[in-house]
């Protein structure tokens, strides 16, 4: 089915909409996310003495990319981004991004995490009074679904591969029911996958929230994600300018919905997929294991429009990670000062983590690709910061000593002012064709997905229009939730 299911279950429905009143929640609408002036005062007024990270049901409505980029207490503004200067990305182009360090969490996951829940939580087809929520992830999504959960007061499971960052496990511990540690890193998707087959088979009452396969993922960052970067686009645009694309790392590939967005406002624009060189999926058919936290691999989503895709990019992780320490390192930091980047750049990279830096790059090599100047732009994501990275840096310096003046000038030298266009494909229609038909094997093989399923999402127009089209229907079933509820009033 290509809609999101919105068959409103009565009975489940009536225990949902009491539980909702018992934790004292109220749901936000897309339109508030995407618009927080709709917000209401009261709202507001209670959100200035709350923690961004608190686990609080009014923290939902931070669930934006307009947060006031303070850890407690903080109001709404415009959608929070950064400007890379071309002293530190060495290409003219002007390279934007979003800021995801600011939502609850600190990563941008939430939202996703809140547009897979809430259509089953408003139709009563989740019942958070007795079934637990199964949040199977990378990272940071089954951090914001273990969030969401708890506000609700609903058993969660989160799964995540092993070897992820301390920072994601020592969280989860305080936070979900139950953290599930897979085996592998990040490249091991099967692997949480499989787990979930376990879990269905167990015969505990559940839902599984699969990031990689729910609409909700995708409508989220369609509407929310793709409306901030319009409205910074046009708030930095200056006479002449253009806006050329958006590279993102694929992930769940929620995120990259976004380009289908901006695509349709700007027929021009291109939209990158980027993934780690040490598992070209996309590139070349690969496999194998990385060190990029955050993106995912080792197969296609079933959420990934690729018709409306037009490069694929792979990026080292040794790039990244030798980037994390550029960018946070005392002796980093000098060098970059010295080699003319701004200090107030300086002082804010740590907004990059992993996947943002591997954003960063995938962003830099489209442009220069198509020789991009100082009159285009080219928009990407930071996803989450190196608060959830520090570990990572503490493991590299007892791995490999202090990072010196001497490693700062190799790193600059190779990883940004080195970046090349190699490994980068300008997708045709073949090409394009054929990283969708890998999606047969994971989809229709493996998780039970039809062969007329994916036939439409490549041969029928309206597939992915269509769950576009479901927003104003989900804000009204969040309205008539609320309405039942009764706080609101």
């Amino acid at each position: 089915m290509t809609k999101i299911d919105l068959t409103v279950q009565k009975e489940s429905l009536e225990h949902a909409v009491e539980r909702m009143r018992k934790q004292n929640i109220i749901l936000p609408t897309f339109a508030q996310m995407k618009n927080p002036e709709l917000i209401p005062g009261k709202i507001k007024d209670e959100l200035r003495n709350v923690g961004l990270w608190d686990v609080h049901p009014r923290n939902l409505f931070r669930i934006t990319w307009h947060n006031q980029p303070v850890e407690k207490g903080g109001g709404f503004g415009g959608a929070n981004y950064f400007e890379l200067p071309s002293s530190l990305t060495g290409t003219k182009a002007r390279v934007i991004a979003l800021v995801g360090k600011w939502f609850p969490t600190g990563a941008h996951k939430v939202g996703a995490a809140y547009g897979c829940l809430v259509p089953r939580l408003v139709t009563g087809q989740f019942d958070p009074t007795h079934q637990k929520a199964v949040w199977p992830s990378t990272g940071n999504y089954c951090r914001g679904g273990a969030y969401d959960s708890a506000l609700m007061g609903c058993d969660s499971i989160a799964i995540l591969p092993q070897g992820m960052s301390r920072e994601r496990f020592d969280w989860l511990k305080k936070i979900a029911s139950e953290v599930i540690a897979t085996p592998g890193t990040e490249s091991n998707v099967k692997e949480i996958f499989d787990k979930c087959w376990e879990l269905r088979k167990s015969g505990q009452d559940l839902m599984i929230f699969n990031q990689f396969e729910e609409f909700g993922n995708y409508m989220w960052h369609y509407e929310i994600t793709g409306h901030a970067m319009e409205e910074v686009i046009k708030k930095v645009s200056r006479p002449g300018d253009h806006y050329r694309g958006v590279a993102l790392t694929t992930g769940s590939a929620g995120t990259i919905a976004s380009g289908d967005y901006l695509k349709q406002k700007y027929p021009t624009s291109k939209i990158i997929a980027s993934e780690a060189l040490q598992c070209p999926t996309l590139l070349n058919n690969g496999f194998g294991a990385h060190r990029i936290e955050g993106i995912g691999d080792k197969h296609v989503p079933w959420i990934h429009n690729i018709k409306n895709t037009d490069f694929v990019v792979a990026i080292d992780d040794n790039a990244v990670v030798n980037l994390s320490r550029l960018f946070n390192e005392p002796e980093g930091r000098k060098y970059l000062a010295k080699k003319g980047v701004p200090q107030e750049v300086i002082d804010h990279l740590d907004l990059l983590g992993f996947s943002g830096i591997a954003n960063t790059l995938s962003a830099i090599k489209f442009a220069r690709y198509y020789e991009l100047t100082e009159t285009d732009i080219v928009f990407t994501v930071f996803t989450d910061s190196m608060q959830l990275y520090g570990s990572r840096l503490e493991e590299m310096r007892s791995e490999m000593g202090a990072f010196t003046e001497s490693d700062a000038a190799a790193v600059f030298a190779q990883y940004l002012q080195g970046v090349t266009s190699d490994n980068l494909l300008e997708l045709t229609y073949e090409s394009r064709k054929r990283v969708h038909n890998l999606k047969y094997f994971t989809w229709v093989e493996q998780q039970g997905k039809t062969f007329q399923e994916i036939q439409d999402q490549w041969y029928e127009p309206d597939y992915w229009t269509d769950v576009q089209g479901q927003v104003g229907k989900v804000d009204e079933l969040i309205t008539e939730f609320n309405d039942r509820v009764g706080i609101s009033k």
